[in-house]
């Protein structure tokens, strides 16, 4: 099931349990606008290449449409479209004044340079700069973009609006970003983990965590779980999976993946197969990758007792009946990795208050 399938099929599970009338429902599920533009660039080498762009601005209801730009392979219309959805009700269930709204470019930024990327993020921002604002629609990073994006599509846009530091929130602190944007998402993750794990008398410091991706999400929550006590026991990411029963050293294997790029060949652990992580045997597991890696045919696999959902959409429909039934407790991506997004708000907030009191 892809991920806009998947993301209707929860909302209107949800709206059934709501009561929801029919039309407020439908008018729920169809996004406010979508965009699709091309980019084409010149790369270093003089060549011409043209990606596809796309921002999927759901729902304005309760504020300025808020959501992240990705730069990955599998970036299209239905998973822009989904991941916006999942903005809308993430900015209302964390009760902030957002609404909900996702852009991408498909492509992979490891095969861009720096400058090839500057390019693109430029290109991209050039042809969507006015449709976006600080009272309308305020991009983030997300997955394959960083704070330097940001900075990018800040300069870009300044081109056209004058200088406008609240267009975007992750930005460099330097240029008005918030200090601990960084860490957000991963340190709600695990905040979000505590207060479940609360509820059911358990803490972190007694339970065993297993992490699928090991990007700015999960290498984050792995160091604080660690250093909360919590055993992080297996880690996998694209380059590799390492396990160990006694628990890893987050700190070195963080060092190890600076300094070699790779999980592989860690001294302080096994190698294991990527896909076992999300079966391995531990208390909580932290998918913090993309979405669907739980489905039908794994799900009946897990062995986790919790799982928090660090990833969009990790767990597909069928694999939530799976695990439901099985007794698996699952924390939803909407709740669990909304750290981000709040610390985003605050950031924005910053941004615009200053700006409104030199006025």
């Amino acid at each position: 099931m892809n991920a806009l399938s998947a993301t209707n099929r929860n909302f209107r599970q949800a709206a059934r349990i709501l009561g929801l009338d029919s039309k407020i429902e439908k008018s729920l599920l169809i996004p406010f606008r979508e965009i699709k533009v091309e980019c084409t660039i010149p790369k270093d080498d003089g060549t011409l290449v043209s990606y596809v762009g796309f921002r999927v601005q759901h729902d304005n209801a309760r504020g300025p449409m808020k959501g992240g730009i990705r730069y990955h392979p599998e970036v299209d219309p239905d998973e822009v479209n989904a991941l916006a959805q999942l903005m809308t009700w993430k900015t209302a269930v964390a009760d902030i004044p957002y609404g909900g709204a996702k852009g991408g470019i498909g492509c992979n930024p490891k095969d861009l340079s720096k400058s090839e990327l500057e390019r693109l993020t430029r290109v991209f921002t050039q042809k969507i700069h006015d449709l976006i604002g600080i009272n309308t629609d305020v991009p983030a990073p997300d997955m394959g973009t960083n704070a330097q994006t940001m900075a990018w599509i800040l300069d870009e846009y300044s081109k056209f609006h004058g200088h406008s530091p609240a267009i975007v929130t992750g930005k460099p602190i330097d240029l008005g970003g918030s200090l601990g944007r960084e860490a957000a998402t991963g340190r709600g993750v695990v905040y979000a983990a505590e207060a479940l794990l609360a509820e059911h008398g358990k803490s972190i410091k007694d339970l065993t965590f297993s992490i699928q991706g090991f990007g700015n999400v999960g290498s984050w929550a792995a160091m604080l779980i660690h250093k909360k006590g919590g055993k992080v026991v297996a880690v996998s990411d694209i380059t590799g999976a390492v396990k160990n029963p006694n628990g890893l050293d987050i700190p070195a294997l963080l060092q190890h993946k600076e300094r070699t790029g790779t999980l592989t060949d860690f001294d302080g652990g096994d190698a294991m197969d990527s896909d076992e992580v999300l079966t391995h045997e531990c208390d909580v597991l932290i998918p913090c990758a993309l979405g669907g890696v739980l489905n039908r045919e794994n799900a009946g696999n897990v062995r986790a007792k919790y799982i928090i959902e660090a990833a969009n959409h990790p767990t597909d429909p069928e694999a939530d009946e799976i695990l439901s039934k099985k007794g698996v407790i699952i924390l939803p991506d909407i709740y669990a990795n909304a750290g981000g997004v709040t610390v985003s708000y605050f950031e924005w907030v910053q941004v615009t208050s200053s700006r409104l009191m030199l006025s």
